[in-house]
């Protein structure tokens, strides 16, 4: 390990013992019942340098929930696929709302903000139905072949357990539909969506398979160009902008890259050319980020004086 690198994980490790002394507030993602029964102290954190260099602490190595973390690789795989035509069906402004909200809908003429929240990732997966005949596995070997883990799965039990209260993107996916900016079937569209969502990884596993965004689009481990350089940049862009929501300019305030939240308390952030960092903690804020993680990429930037800026 160089000095630089070992500087980093001297960095980590101080931090991470500090954020987990303290006061863990929020609470798990209740909406979701899997998740719910998920333990809230779960703490990890992988990071993954371009030189191929990673290391881990606490939970690093345990499989969670990565929900709208699989989001950009959702977008990903279907901008590779369709170019610039995927902008005529979704946005790439920031929301200033909920994950959820149906509010801008009707005004927007059903175009989602952006790709990152739910009413843009159903917009996105109505379009990977149309482009092939099996989307779940076209979307899961994409993400074994991005990864490098063949291993990776959705999982039945989270899919199902979102599915059972999933009346709010339901009613996001009928009044899209009735928009005109949903194609296909409300039914498939919506299941597509929890499946994706479903996906475990753990924070090693999610820093590798996110290394083409810190990559200029190519995979880390073998070369495999995931997308090409301008849209690897419009990604990270989206990522830095949208990526948390309506917290989304307060974490390019604190942390200062772009990243990505799901609810199942994962956070995965980059830094072009340089790294990629995972964070997983299951107790979310109430913008539904992960707390403990948010505060530790605050932290962990302040240290290392990282920014994209």
């Amino acid at each position: 390990m160089i000095s630089k690198e070992k500087e980093y994980f001297e960095i980590i490790n101080n931090i991470y013992l500090k954020v987990i002394e303290e006061e863990n507030l929020g609470e798990t993602a209740n909406y979701i019942p899997e998740l719910s029964k998920i333990d809230g102290e779960k703490f990890g954190v992988s990071l993954l340098f371009t030189d191929q260099l990673q290391f881990g602490f606490g939970d690093c190595e345990e499989k969670f929930s990565i929900q709208s973390i699989s989001k950009v690789l959702l977008l990903a795989l279907v901008y590779r696929e369709t170019g610039e035509k995927i902008w005529e069906r979704v946005d790439v402004e920031p929301s200033g709302t909920p994950f959820n909200s149906l509010l801008q809908l009707e005004t927007d003429k059903g175009i989602p903000r952006n790709p990152f929240i739910n009413s843009g990732a159903l917009v996105v997966c109505d379009i990977l139905i149309g482009i092939c005949d099996n989307p779940k596995a076209y979307f899961l070997n994409f993400i074994k072949k991005v990864s490098g883990n063949y291993s990776i799965q959705y999982s039945d039990k989270i899919a199902k357990s979102e599915f059972s209260t999933a009346y709010r993107n339901t009613a996001l996916t009928n009044f899209i539909k009735s928009l005109g900016n949903i194609h296909n079937s409300p039914e498939d569209v919506l299941d597509l969506y929890v499946y994706i969502c479903s996906i475990e990884m753990s924070c090693m596993e999610l820093s590798k398979t996110f290394s083409f965004l810190a990559n200029k689009g190519k995979n880390l481990f073998d070369d495999y160009q995931v997308l090409n350089i301008s849209q690897t940049k419009r990604i990270n862009a989206i990522m830095q902008t949208c990526g948390f929501y309506d917290e989304s300019g307060e974490f390019a305030f604190r942390v200062g890259l772009p990243g990505k939240s799901g609810v199942g308390g994962g956070i995965v952030a980059i830094m072009p050319k340089y790294y990629i960092v995972s964070v997983w903690s299951p107790k979310l804020n109430l913008k539904g980020n992960s707390y403990r993680g948010m505060k530790f990429l605050e932290e962990f930037t302040t240290a290392t004086e990282d920014s994209i800026f």
